[in-house]
């Protein structure tokens, strides 16, 4: 399914990382588990590789999306963290993913249904922290792609599970025919992914972080400046009548920019920050944000639930906003492209 290589465009620059933090710059840290699916210890197998992710995290949107369109609900399992992490009274410590479907939302005062149990390693830990334990690593991050047979972590990096799901779909037991798969890489287009990859990640993806969650008010203006201005350039490749990104075809591309624009009149235009714009005031994004929203597999791949419930239970008070209800209730407003005439 096309030329795929290790990707080095959600990797950020880590110089002076620890100085840049402590000035109030958000910087995001490199994946540790950097193994592949088609290596001699992990083939591509059915029903063989499990995942661990965060329905509120963006990265793991990155992948349950890939995951849905690729056919691949029944061949992978998965495990639901829930959206809030641990608080200062946990007895392991706060900010860790907890795998606890008993929790209740405060949006919602009740449990939420995605969330599981540890299903996948045998042992039902309760914190992602202790997976990475059990290999003798500090990291506690979420996805986490994780081999059943041989109670390892394949790899951590949402960029590279993606790219390994889509090389190895009908191994790994895609219910799709190959002729109903998306080629998330076509050889023709590879220049042009990698072009966007890049550009999205810095101004979009990351950006969106950078503009939330960085004290320093400079490093928020030049992420809130780039953000929006990058939402523009993408309005205007669409404004051809293109479908996607990249021409006709869904490809890597639409599906690293999805995630972050399902979350952005909801969510990050409050949490973030990122109160310039909405995505319905931008027509051809709004079109192709509903367009993408409607592919199969996309649609329950994501949990605004989770979402708003995450990101504002970072917040100082944890109190999450009722809104917005314009037009209407969010994801439902993604079913109606025709909104974008407002």
């Amino acid at each position: 399914m096309g030329n795929r290589t290790e990707d080095k465009s959600t990797q950020e620059d880590q110089t002076d990382a620890k100085a840049r933090r402590a000035s109030g710059e958000f910087v995001r840290g490199v994946s540790g588990f950097r193994h592949a699916i088609g290596d001699p210890e992990f083939p591509p197998e059915p029903g063989r590789y499990h995942l661990f992710v965060a329905l509120n995290c963006p990265w793991c949107h990155r992948v349950t999306l890939a995951r849905g369109v690729l056919g691949l609900a029944e061949a992978i399992t998965m495990d639901v963290a829930f959206p809030n992490r641990t608080t200062e009274d946990d007895p392991v410590g706060p900010n860790l993913w907890e795998f606890s479907p008993g929790r209740k939302a405060t949006l919602t005062g009740s449990e939420l249904a995605e969330c599981t149990f540890d299903t996948g390693t045998g042992q039902t830990y309760r914190l992602a922290k202790q997976i990475y334990q059990a290999e003798g690593s500090d990291e506690q991050s979420v996805p986490i792609l994780y081999d059943k047979v041989t109670h390892r972590i394949v790899n951590n990096e949402s960029a590279e599970i993606i790219r390994m799901l889509d090389e190895h779909a009908l191994a790994l037991g895609s219910t799709h025919s190959f002729d109903q798969l998306p080629n998330l890489r076509p050889e023709g287009l590879i220049d042009e992914i990698d072009t966007l990859n890049e550009q999205i990640y810095v101004t979009i993806n990351n950006g969106a972080y950078k503009a939330g969650f960085s004290s320093d008010q400079s490093v928020y203006t030049q992420a809130y400046v780039s953000y929006f201005e990058t939402l523009s350039k993408l309005d205007e490749i669409l404004s051809d009548g293109r479908s996607f990104l990249t021409g006709e075809a869904f490809t890597e591309a639409d599906l690293r920019l999805f995630p972050t624009l399902y979350r952005h009149d909801p969510v990050y235009y409050l949490r973030m920050k990122l109160n310039g714009a909405r995505i319905l005031d931008y027509p051809n994004l709004w079109r192709w944000l509903c367009r993408v929203f409607a592919l199969p597999g996309v649609a329950d791949s994501g949990s605004l639930l989770h979402c708003r419930q995450g990101y504002f239970g970072r917040s100082w008070n944890g109190v999450v906003p009722l809104g917005p209800f314009h037009p209407m209730p969010y994801p439902e407003a993604y079913e109606h492209p025709e909104l974008a005439a407002i």
